[in-house]
C-alpha cells in the first residue's frame, strides 16, 4: 500500500499555482486602481483616498506566500504611484515602498497562526497587513519626506482602523473560498493506493 504523503513547499520558492495566483491578483489590483471610487475611494482628507487596494496584496502574502506577496505589493505601489491624485503619492517612496511590506506582514502572521486556527490567522493577517500599509505610508509621509505635520497621524486613524476591520472581514471570507476552491476540504484524503479504489 503506498503512502500519501504531504510535503510542504518552501514559501519562497515560485510554484506554477504561485505564479498564476500572482498573475489574477497583480490583474486584480490594476483593475481596482483603473476603476474610479473602487481601488481608491476619494475622501475629504490630506490622504485623498481610502483604499481596499490592498487587500489583493494581503491575499497574495496569505495564499502564496512571501515572494508573491511582495510582488503583488509592487504591483499595488506602482497602480498608487501611476494614478496618484494627491501630491503625496507622487513619491515612490510614498506610494511604491511600503506596499512591499503588507504581504510580507500578512503572509507571516499567517503562516504563524494558520495551525491553530485559519479563520482567526486570516482576519488576523489582513487586519496586520492593512495597517502595515497605513503605519508605514505615514512614517514615509511625516518622518521621512517632512510633507506633513506630525498630527496629520491623529487624522488618520479612523480611516486606518476602517481599512483595517474591511480587510480583515475580506482576508477570511476569500480565504475560506480559496480553500474551498481548492480542494482541501471536500476531497477525502486517499488512503489507498489508486489502482486498489473502486472507481
Amino acid at each position: 500500500m503506498s503512502k500519501v504523503t504531504n510535503k510542504k513547499t518552501n514559501p519562497w520558492v515560485l510554484t506554477t499555482e504561485r505564479l498564476v495566483i500572482a498573475a489574477v491578483l497583480a490583474a486584480i489590483t490594476i483593475l481596482l486602481g483603473v476603476v474610479p471610487g473602487i481601488g481608491f475611494i476619494p475622501l475629504p482628507t490630506a490622504v485623498g483616498n481610502a483604499t481596499t487596494e490592498h487587500i489583493p496584496t494581503i491575499l497574495g502574502g496569505v495564499l502564496a506566500g512571501p515572494v508573491v506577496g511582495i510582488f503583488t505589493g509592487l504591483i499595488f505601489g506602482l497602480t498608487s504611484f501611476l494614478h496618484a491624485n494627491s501630491p503625496l503619492f507622487k513619491d515612490p517612496t510614498v506610494a511604491i515602498l511600503p506596499r512591499l511590506f503588507i504581504g510580507l506582514v500578512a503572509w507571516a502572521v499567517f503562516a504563524a497562526l494558520a495551525r491553530f486556527n485559519r479563520d482567526v490567522a486570516a482576519a488576523l493577517a489582513g487586519f496586520l497587513g492593512s495597517v502595515t500599509n497605513t503605519v508605514l505610508v505615514v512614517f514615509m509621509i511625516v518622518f521621512v519626506r517632512h510633507l506633513l505635520p506630525p498630527v496629520f497621524i491623529i487624522t488618520v486613524i479612523p480611516q486606518a482602523i476602517g481599512e483595517a476591520v474591511v480587510a480583515a472581514i475580506f482576508t477570511v471570507l476569500l480565504t475560506r473560498a480559496f480553500t474551498i476552491i481548492q480542494g482541501r476540504y471536500i476531497k477525502a484524503p486517499e488512503t489507498r493506493a489508486r489502482d486498489e479504489l473502486p472507481y
